[in-house]
């Protein structure tokens, strides 16, 4: 068992801190990877009670910053689908002037830098697709497992979007390891975790997620851009280059055959879905403007 420290400690006025996110983002490592039966289970349950409810104070301080904007979105169908649509444009962190700059101006150690605090904060999208998924009604969770599904490669080794966030790690040879990464690259992996792995935040994942599959193709354009400017090849900036097309298509099926049925069928979930988007946009800012004061001084 990993060495984890004391979060007893913490208020929920510090959890924006590195201390916190950090022993956050190990707890999430170590409770998530397949594991055995331990004699020390009783130890470790009163441990993961205790993190689960440091835990949702956490998601709770994120959900208080946006949930008066949250609950300006429709709850009519149509209305909602317009109003997630629009935070392409207009949602916290679009348009930020750091993806120009990493696209015609960083530097090779610069982008480097950057992508190595993208993929220590990476929570793998796949899987929280595959936990947001459960028991969600049916015609949304078809376009769950779809999306599941491409992010899996089709069932080809080679498709699969993980493995290639890996080897441009191994290309830039970089070391995305959580004790080298920014606190607002952690919280943003952990409020999306917290997410998808607590059903009472089922529908703030389908949110969450969704709103990632809306806003990311520009941003994957633009870093595949600067990729390409300091000499990496195709296949080297595949993984940016597919989302910043993929996405594309990924977000408009989310939003007919997720977010529009679900939010037919009850209105209270237009509210849940436009909270997780919002916590999910907020906790990129963040990262967007602390990237910014690192790389720009």
């Amino acid at each position: 068992m990993a060495s984890l420290p004391n979060m007893d400690q913490y208020s929920s006025s510090q959890f924006l801190t590195d201390s916190f996110q950090r022993g956050l983002a190990h707890w999430n490592r170590e409770r998530l990877q397949p594991g055995f039966p331990e004699a020390d289970w009783r130890k470790l349950m009163e441990r993961d009670l205790r993190m689960a409810r440091l835990e949702a104070g956490f998601l709770e301080e994120l959900r208080a910053e946006i949930v008066d904007e949250a609950a300006k979105a429709p709850t009519d169908p149509d209305g909602f689908v317009a109003w997630f649509e629009q935070l392409e444009q207009t949602g916290p962190g679009q348009g930020d002037p750091l993806f120009p700059w990493l696209a015609e101006e960083a530097s090779t150690e610069q982008l480097k830098w950057f992508f190595e605090q993208e993929a220590a904060g990476e929570a793998g999208f796949d899987d929280l697709v595959a936990m947001t998924q459960v028991k969600l009604p049916v015609r949304a969770k078809l376009e769950l497992a779809r999306n599941y599904w491409d992010e899996m490669g089709r069932g080809q080794r080679d498709g699969m979007h993980g493995p290639m966030l890996d080897a441009l790690v191994v290309t830039l040879a970089v070391d995305p390891v959580i004790e080298q990464t920014i606190w607002e690259s952690l919280a943003l992996a952990n409020a999306m975790t917290a997410m998808a792995t607590n059903r009472r935040y089922a529908w703030h994942s389908v949110g969450a997620l969704g709103v990632i599959e809306l806003t990311a193709p520009g941003r994957s354009a633009l870093v595949a851009k600067g990729l390409k400017r300091i000499g990496l090849s195709n296949r080297e900036r595949r993984y940016f280059d597919l989302h910043a097309v993929l996405d594309l298509k990924h977000s408009a099926d989310w939003n007919r055959e997720a977010l529009r049925p679900l939010v037919e069928e009850d209105p209270r979930r237009a509210t849940a879905i436009a909270e997780g988007a919002l916590i999910r946009l907020n906790c990129g800012l963040r990262c967007f403007e602390r990237y910014r004061a690192v790389l720009w001084n």
